[in-house]
C-alpha cells in the first residue's frame, strides 16, 4: 500500500489581552452535501452492489446488504415509520445493540426526517430500576422503541411502554408488538416526500452523553453538523477518498465515536462496515480475532486494551499481521490513555510489516462536537498528542485556574441540547463557543501547531490544603499507569487535605489473586509510584480499594465504564473518611 494520504494544515493565530489564544486553519472547510440522504442515494447509484454493512448470522457466514438495497430497505422502513405515526416530535427510541436492522432502522429514520435515539444497552439490561430509560422516555415522548430481541429487553420496554407508543422486535417478537420484517412491507414510495423535504437542519439524532460529569444530556444532531463533521474527517485522513475505507468495529452505536464518526465515515465515502461482535474482554476477543483474520481493514479503531489484547496476538502470528496491515491506513484509539509498552510494540511491528510508519493516533471530540475537533497525522514518539484544530472550526484557549481551558466553534456544533435551555447556556460562552469543560497543554508552547496534550477537566480537580491545584485526570492516568495492571481505574480524593489518596477499582487479575499477595503488590505498586512522583500534586500517598463495584444507577459509572469521579467522591464519603483516618486495608506510601 502506498503511503496514506493526510493533510498538511496552516494556521492563523489571535493573542488576545486577556492572555487566550484563538487558533484556525487558514484554508475554509470544503462545499459538501449536508443531507445524510444523499451519501446513501448517491452511493447507491454510482456503487450500488457495494456492500454497505454487514453481520455474521447465526452459522458464523456474513450477511451484506448492499448500497441499493440498503436504499430500497431504508425507504421501506422509513414508510412503515411514518405509518405508526412517528415524526420530528415523535422520534424512535432505540434499545439495543449493534446490528443490520439497527443500522437500517436508524438510516430509515434520518431518511424520512424522523430524529431517533440509540441508547447504552446497560440502561435496559443492567440497570435494576431502569430509571435512566425512564427519563430519556419522558423527555423525547418517542413514538416507537425499538428492541431487537423481545424476550431479552421485555422488562425494559414495560418500563416505558405507553398506549401510543409501537414497539419493535425483529427477534422474539412479544406479544403487540411489530415485527421488523412486516415493516418491510411496506411501499416505499411512502418515504418519498418526508425525503424531499429535509433540509440541513432537520434532526437526525439524539445522542446522550455518557454522564461522567454528571447526569446524560440529549445531544441535538442535524443532518448539517454531521456532514461538517465528516467533510473534516475527509479532510484530515485524505486517504479515505483514495479507496472505500474498510472498517471491521464493536464499538457501540449510542456513542458519538462509532455512531457518528465511524458509522459515517462509511457512509459518506461509499465503503463498507463490518459489525464486530467481538469485544475487547474475555472470552469475546477470539470473535474479534477471526474477524480481522479475514478483514482487511483501510481504518481501524480500538481502545487501548484492546489493543494490549491485539498486539500480543499479532506478534504471535504473522500471518495475521499482514492481513492486518495489508490496506491499513492508520490506527485510532481513544477512551483511555494508551501505554508506552503497546505504542512501541504496535509501532514497531507496523514498520516491520509495511516497511513504513503506521500511523498511530488519537483525537479530542465529544458527543457534543458530532464528534471531531481536534486530530493529529504528526508521528509521535508516545501516546496522548490529541492534535490541532480541523478545518472549518476554531480553537479559543483561556486561561483557567493555571491551565489553558479548551473552547471551539464551528459547523459541527451542536444547537443545544434537547429540552433542555440552562444546561445549553452553561456550556456556551457569550462568544458561542462551546466549553468542553478540558484543559490542553500545548506539546511545544512555542508553535501550537504542534498539537496539544489532554491536561485534565476542569470540573474534576480541586485543591489541596496547600492551595495546589490537582489535576485529576493526569494523576489518575499516571496512577493506573504505574500500578500495572492491578487496578481497572481509580478516584482521585483529597479535597481539603494535605495528601491525596485513591480509592482503587481492582482489575479482574488482581481481584482473582489472594488477599496477601494482592496486598503486597498493591503496596510494592503504591510506594514506586509515589517515589516517582515530583510534588504533592501529583503524588498519590494513600489507597483504599472500593468496598463495592461502582454503580451504574447511582451514576458512579458509566454505560462505556468511565468513572464519575465527582459522584464517586460524594457517595463514598464514609471510605475516603476511613482512608484519611489510617487503619486495616489502608495502603500508604
Amino acid at each position: 500500500m502506498e503511503q496514506p494520504r493526510f493533510w498538511a494544515p496552516t494556521f492563523d493565530y489571535e493573542t488576545r489581552p486577556d492572555g487566550s489564544v484563538l487558533m484556525r486553519q487558514q484554508e475554509a472547510l470544503e462545499e459538501h452535501p449536508q443531507v445524510l440522504a444523499d451519501y446513501l442515494d448517491h452511493w447507491a447509484s454510482v456503487a450500488p452492489e457495494r456492500t454497505w454493512i454487514a453481520r455474521r448470522n447465526e452459522s458464523g457466514e456474513w450477511r451484506e446488504i448492499s448500497y441499493v438495497l440498503a436504499q430500497d430497505m431504508v425507504r421501506r422502513l422509513g414508510a412503515a415509520l411514518l405509518d405508526l405515526g412517528l415524526g420530528p416530535d415523535r422520534p424512535l427510541l432505540i434499545l439495543s445493540e449493534n446490528s443490520l436492522e439497527h443500522a437500517l432502522l436508524g438510516m430509515a429514520a434520518i431518511y424520512v426526517g424522523v430524529p431517533y435515539a440509540p441508547l447504552a444497552t446497560a440502561y435496559s439490561l443492567v440497570s435494576e430500576d431502569h430509571s435512566k430509560i425512564k427519563d430519556i422516555a419522558a423527555l423525547l415522548n418517542p413514538g416507537a422503541i425499538f428492541a431487537d430481541d423481545g424476550a431479552a429487553y421485555a422488562k425494559a420496554v414495560a418500563a416505558i411502554s405507553a398506549d401510543d407508543r409501537a414497539v419493535i422486535n425483529a427477534r422474539n417478537v412479544a406479544d403487540g408488538a411489530v415485527s421488523f420484517d412486516a415493516l418491510l412491507e411496506y411501499h416505499p414510495a411512502g418515504a418519498t416526500e418526508a425525503r424531499a423535504a429535509l433540509t440541513p437542519q432537520t434532526v437526525a439524532k439524539y445522542l446522550f452523553t455518557s454522564g461522567s460529569t454528571g447526569s446524560p444530556k440529549a445531544v441535538i444532531n442535524t443532518n448539517a453538523m454531521i456532514a461538517a463533521s465528516q467533510a473534516m474527517i475527509r479532510d484530515c485522513y485524505r486517504f479515505l477518498t483514495d479507496q472505500p475505507p474498510v472498517v471491521l468495529d464493536w464499538a457501540p452505536w449510542n456513542h458519538t465515536a462509532a455512531g457518528n464518526k465511524v458509522s459515517y465515515l462509511v457512509l459518506t465515502n461509499g465503503g463498507t462496515y463490518y459489525i464486530d461482535d467481538g469485544r475487547p474482554v474475555p472470552g469475546k476477543f477470539a470473535d474479534t480475532l477471526r474477524n480481522l483474520r479475514e478483514i482487511s481493514c483501510t481504518w481501524y479503531f480500538n481502545v487501548p486494551v484492546g489493543y494490549d489484547m491485539l498486539i500480543d496476538e499479532l506478534e504471535t502470528d504473522p500471518e495475521m499481521a499482514r492481513t492486518f496491515f495489508s490496506k491499513l491506513g492508520m490506527l485510532f484509539y481513544a477512551g483511555a490513555s494508551m501505554s508506552q509498552r503497546t505504542w512501541d510494540r504496535l509501532s514497531a511491528l507496523g514498520r516491520k510489516v509495511t516497511g513504513r510508519d503506521v500511523l498511530l493516533a488519537t483525537g479530542l471530540g465529544a458527543t457534543e462536537t458530532s464528534p471531531f475537533a481536534l486530530a493529529i497525522t504528526d508521528l509521535q514518539d508516545q501516546s496522548g498528542n490529541i492534535g490541532v484544530p480541523a478545518r472549518g472550526m476554531t480553537l479559543k484557549l483561556v486561561p483557567n485556574s493555571g491551565k489553558l481551558e479548551a473552547r471551539v466553534k464551528g459547523p459541527n456544533i451542536m444547537p443545544g441540547y434537547f429540552g433542555d435551555a440552562a444546561k445549553t447556556a452553561e456550556v456556551f460562552d457569550e462568544e458561542g463557543f462551546y466549553c468542553f469543560g478540558d484543559a490542553l497543554r500545548p506539546a511545544d508552547p512555542d508553535d501550537f501547531s504542534k498539537g496539544f496534550f489532554f491536561d485534565g477537566r476542569l470540573a474534576e480537580n480541586f485543591k489541596l490544603t496547600t492551595g495546589t491545584w490537582v489535576a485529576v485526570g493526569a494523576v489518575r492516568a499516571s496512577l493506573v499507569d504505574a500500578m500495572d495492571g492491578l487496578i481497572r481505574d481509580a478516584v482521585i480524593v483529597g479535597e481539603d487535605q494535605a495528601q491525596l489518596g485513591a480509592l482503587l477499582w481492582l482489575s479482574e487479575a488482581a481481584a482473582a489473586m489472594d488477599a496477601d499477595t494482592l496486598a503486597a503488590q498493591l503496596q510494592e505498586k503504591l510506594s514506586a509510584a509515589a517515589a516517582n512522583a515530583t510534588g504533592s500534586a501529583s503524588r498519590v500517598r494513600r489507597a483504599v480499594v472500593l468496598d463495592e463495584p461502582p454503580s451504574l444507577d447511582r451514576g458512579e459509572i458509566t454505560e462505556k465504564g468511565s468513572l464519575n469521579q465527582r459522584a464517586l467522591r460524594v457517595g463514598r464519603t464514609a471510605l475516603v473518611e476511613r482512608l484519611y483516618a489510617g487503619g486495616e486495608g489502608i495502603f500508604i506510601a
